[in-house]
């Protein structure tokens, strides 16, 4: 739970929401690339073609440019349109622009991976790269060298298709491969060091020795930009799993790549990244495209016509309220008049007529003519009292029962009659009575037990709050599995919901499991008392009956405010209402950041809240075991590869220079933190020095470039002949290259 107050006022006065929103990227669509025949012209046989054919972007320029003139995703999509009678084929960025196309898309690269799985979709990319080369193909070929890029220890069978592929279907004259991170390394004036290549899909460490690199002491990590951006995901879809928007690929790295950073303490920093105090800062909310329900505004004019529209039928209602009221009083006074004039009657005739004129009016007796009379005397005064305003209750006359003390022989029959109702009204005001006198006992016993229990507290204070603090936890415990059981009961699936669903099918059967007692034929349910809590059963799963859910709130209450009262430990954030409050709730400031939650906003439906998810994705790659991965750290790796694996000759050479490329480094404090572990693993007084390549995308690519300019890179090329005499097999072995 955090410590500090959340950033405003007060609970019902919080802040505006934050100006601050951040959004998601479209597809990466570019447009049309027109053809590129300037680099053809310029270049001569002799110029190479460099690709850096890595599995989240294809690099392609000449060897003489200072940057790729393409740069595409390894993607490749072909369909044919039936009504149109045409195949189409889209490369790269192109995908984006035709929904069939991207729902058709096929990636170079195996997912996760940087081994090439699918060649067609390769050789659509080199298609589509030597076209936007404006290289014509009219003698048959390319006509121009390649240096291709390939990954540390690249598969054989891999380089193999791809030279069959550039030899035979392109008619390459010579081919090169080199490493990229080791064209990086190069391309940064590097010559002894630890190359840390952390990429799109794997982390390498290769330690280098006066410009050859030692792959026998090479480790590599599998976790690169596109694992985080996957982990990304799936922290997300746990942390929202209602979310109604869908994050694509594209968009989770883009927000990997904005938002996350490494942290430079990271265990110190965790603990305290979900305080109120500067949340708003660090929590940063993503808004995914919505759309507004429409809410039809009325001008002032038809706003003041319904207004007086609802006045005017309130009044109606009012009038027609009062004069049913009057009617009905008017009834009641005419019904006493009629009902005294014929007590009169009563009075003044025989026995045997009073008696007859009493039954054709319902009544037994005198008795209960005299009762009708009170009643409706006193439901009139009531009435005219409230039309009056005046609501002080009458009190309540002692009732008198004469009839009980007389004898029954001097009784008639219609005085023993008499009798026996007098008795039933005096058991029945007895038992008022009584009940009124268990009241007052009960609040007698209570005060009682009040007193006792203060005494005992006083007495032993620490017993009397553990015990406070036992029935506290059982109240909670009964509150939870009651939450939990509604839950159950909104799950179909669920036990609770599947024991519900049986009772009632087992009501609805024709042959239900209750045995019958009399008879086929006859119904007897409810001719046990057990039978009537079927019906809890089924409406409640005998877990929501308000009236209990209220006492046990109560009662959980009142044991709350003795806690607060007598035990020093407990405080208001530690009541039930303050850990339900959002302004107190870590999981509100997980999910909805420091602002209150409107669960109707379709904005705030459609937005998500990066905060903990922006240190951890990236610290996967120094704490492998946060995303599951059984793997050892980058540091754990490179400590290893510096005081194990090399000699001691030349570790301080390569400590001295620790290099990094790659587009995974280029998040927010990867040197500074890499370089403070290092300084702690490495023995004391060793010198770390910690670099960035100046491009850590591009400078692999550049590498090649200058490789291939420089007059030592022409006897590492494979030329044709070579491949037809040596086969797909054979390489030619060079300082940036992977070797045989």
């Amino acid at each position: 739970m955090a410590n500090d107050a959340p950033p405003q006022s007060g609970r019902n006065s919080p802040k505006p929401p934050p100006v601050k929103l951040y959004s998601v990227k479209e597809p990466p669509f570019k447009g049309f690339q027109p053809v590129d025949t300037e680099g053809y012209e310029k270049s001569s046989p002799s110029t190479a073609i460099v690709i850096d054919n890595g599995s989240s972007t294809v690099r392609a320029g000449w060897s003489f440019d200072q940057s790729p003139r393409i740069q595409i995703p390894p993607l490749w999509s072909k369909y044919r349109d039936r009504k149109l009678n045409r195949t189409f084929t889209f490369v790269g960025s192109d995908i984006y622009a035709d929904g069939t196309a991207r729902g058709q898309s096929k990636n170079v690269y195996e997912p996760g991976s940087n081994i090439i799985n699918n060649w067609d979709a390769m050789e659509g990319v080199l298609d589509y790269v030597f076209i936007k080369l404006g290289i014509d193909g009219e003698s048959g070929g390319i006509d121009r060298p390649i240096v291709m890029t390939e990954p540390v220890t690249n598969l054989g069978y891999t380089r193999k298709t791809m030279s069959e592929i550039l030899f035979e279907c392109y008619g390459a004259p010579s081919v090169a491969y080199g490493v990229d991170s080791l064209f990086s390394y190069s391309h940064n004036s590097g010559r002894t060091g630890l190359v840390v290549s952390s990429s799109y899909t794997t982390t390498h460490l290769i330690p280098v020795l006066n410009q050859k690199p030692l792959f026998s002491h090479a480790s590599r990590l599998n976790w690169g930009w596109y694992q985080g951006a996957e982990y990304l995901q799936k922290l997300l879809r746990l942390k929202y799993p209602s979310f109604s928007g869908k994050i694509s690929d594209p968009q989770a790295e883009d927000l990997v790549q904005e938002h996350c950073s490494i942290s430079l303490d990271y265990e110190n920093e965790l603990s305290r990244y979900l305080d109120w105090t500067g949340l708003e800062d660090r929590d940063h909310i993503v808004q995914f495209p919505y759309t507004e329900q429409v809410v039809v505004q009325k001008s002032e004019e038809e706003l003041a016509r319904a207004a007086e529209k609802r006045k005017e039928s309130g009044r109606r209602l009012q009038e027609q309220a009062a004069k049913m009221r009057l009617d009905k009083l008017i009834r009641k006074e005419q019904e006493v008049a009629y009902y005294k004039e014929l007590q009169e009657k009563i009075t003044n005739t025989t026995k045997k007529e009073a008696k007859r004129m009493l039954e054709s009016e319902d009544f037994d007796d005198e008795v209960g003519l005299g009762k009708k009379i009170k009643e409706m005397e006193k439901s009139i005064r009531k009435a005219r009292n409230k039309d009056l305003g005046d609501t002080e209750e009458e009190e309540q006359e002692i009732p008198t029962f004469p009839l009980l003390d007389t004898p029954d022989d001097q009784l008639d029959e219609d005085g023993l009659k008499a009798k026996r109702q007098q008795r039933l009204a005096k058991s029945n005001y007895d038992a008022r009575q009584r009940a009124k006198a268990e009241r007052e006992r009960e609040k007698a016993r209570l005060a009682e037990e009040e007193r006792l229990d203060n005494e005992r507290r006083e007495a032993d204070p620490e017993v009397w709050i553990e015990e406070r603090r036992v029935a506290r936890q059982a109240l909670l415990q009964k509150i939870r599995d009651r939450e939990r059981l509604k839950a159950d009961l909104g799950n179909r699936k669920s036990l609770a919901n599947q024991m519900r669903m049986k009772t009632i099918a087992n009501l609805a059967s024709d042959n239900p499991t209750k045995k019958r007692r009399r008879g086929n034929d006859e119904d007897t349910f409810g001719a046990d008392d057990a039978d009537w809590g079927v019906y809890r059963q089924v409406a409640t799963g005998e877990a929501s009956d308000d009236e209990e859910e209220e006492d046990l709130n109560n009662s959980l209450k009142s044991i709350e405010a003795q806690l607060l009262k007598h035990d020093p430990l407990f405080s208001e954030q530690s009541t039930l209402e303050a850990q339900t409050d959002w302004t107190k709730s870590l999981m509100h400031a997980f999910t909805r950041g420091c602002w209150p939650h409107d669960p109707e906003s379709q904005r705030e439906a459609n937005q998500i809240h990066l905060n903990v998810e922006r240190i951890r994705v990236p610290e996967v790659v120094f704490q492998p075991s946060i995303a599951g991965l059984d793997q050892a750290g980058i540091i754990e790796i490179a400590a290893n590869i510096l005081t194990q694996r090399l000699d001691e000759g030349y570790r301080i050479d390569v400590a001295r220079d620790v290099f990094l490329t790659g587009g995974n480094t280029m998040l927010v404090n990867f040197d500074q933190r890499l370089r403070g572990e290092m300084v702690a693993v490495m023995p004391a007084g060793s010198e770390i020095g910690v670099r960035r390549a100046r491009d850590p995308l591009l400078d692999a690519w550049r590498g090649a470039a200058k490789w291939a300019q420089g007059a030592g890179a022409k006897s590492t090329f494979v030329t044709r002949a070579e491949f037809a005499e040596k086969g797909a097999e054979y390489i030619r072995e060079h300082h940036l290259g992977n070797a045989f």
